[in-house]
């Protein structure tokens, strides 16, 4: 999917906002031009203010997105990059929303609660680009004023959405999230808390990581693997597809 593109990609200027080795990893696996710079962004969004668990970390990945675009403006507006991408991470059971977990505590109690049942990962995700480059997104998605975003974005609350775009001075920000059912093994707390001791849930949102110490607790996956992970790839390069070559 990025091979017919790889000749634009490689020839601007990529930002990955985001502190997270694992999409680093992800990217770099696909051998994906770009750089990383952790967004300023503080994640203290309200998450009662928001619809559906998607509307959250699409809102949070184009935060990020948007405190990378800010700074790199603050330094020099006319070298601005080419591509932001910002992501957010959260696991969701019985409707409410998990992230990282706190504490060693924090990591037994979540994962008490996803033991032996199936739960839902979301991974939202952010694209800004510079405006004047850019004549539409995807198929799939629609371009809106700033004044209605809102609006288009909480239309959509399945599992994987099309993408919402919306205009603002200089740049575009295109938004979109996948989701993927992961169920986990049934298992006595000494496994969970052996798992706890290794450290590895403490940075992971849903106290967990599958691509991981993490994966002997998992059952079965529905989705995209990298979703859990962190970063839908294919929707990513299915996404940047459409936007160049439109």
């Amino acid at each position: 999917m990025l091979e017919p593109i790889r000749q634009i990609i490689s020839r601007q200027r990529n930002i990955l906002a985001s502190s997270s080795i694992r999409r680093k990893e992800i990217l770099e696996s696909v051998r994906f031009n770009f750089e990383v710079i952790r967004p300023e962004f503080e994640e203290n969004l309200d998450k009662n203010s928001f619809t559906h668990p998607c509307e959250y970390v699409k809102e949070n990945a184009k935060q990020k997105a948007l405190s990378v675009w800010r700074q790199l403006a603050r330094l020099d507006k006319n070298n601005v990059a080419d591509l932001v991408i910002g992501c957010d991470t959260v696991v969701t059971l019985d409707e409410k929303i998990y992230e990282k977990p706190k504490n060693e505590t924090d990591a037994i109690r979540v994962l008490m609660k996803l033991n032996g049942r199936t739960h839902t990962v979301f991974t939202g995700v952010a694209l800004i680009t510079k405006s004047k480059s850019m004549s539409s997104s995807s198929s799939s998605s629609t371009t809106t004023t700033a004044s209605n975003q809102q609006q288009q974005q909480q239309m959509t609350q399945s599992s994987s959405s099309s993408s919402s775009s919306s205009v603002d001075g200089d740049y575009l920000v295109t938004t979109f999230h996948e989701a993927t059912d992961v169920t986990m093994s049934e298992m006595d707390k000494t496994i969970i808390e052996s798992y706890v001791k290794t450290g590895e849930p403490f940075d992971k949102a849903g106290g967990y990581g599958i691509q991981g110490i993490g994966a002997t607790l998992i059952e079965s996956i529905r989705g995209d693997y990298f979703n859990v992970v962190g970063l839908p790839l294919h929707r990513l390069a299915k996404e940047l597809y459409y936007m160049y070559t439109e």
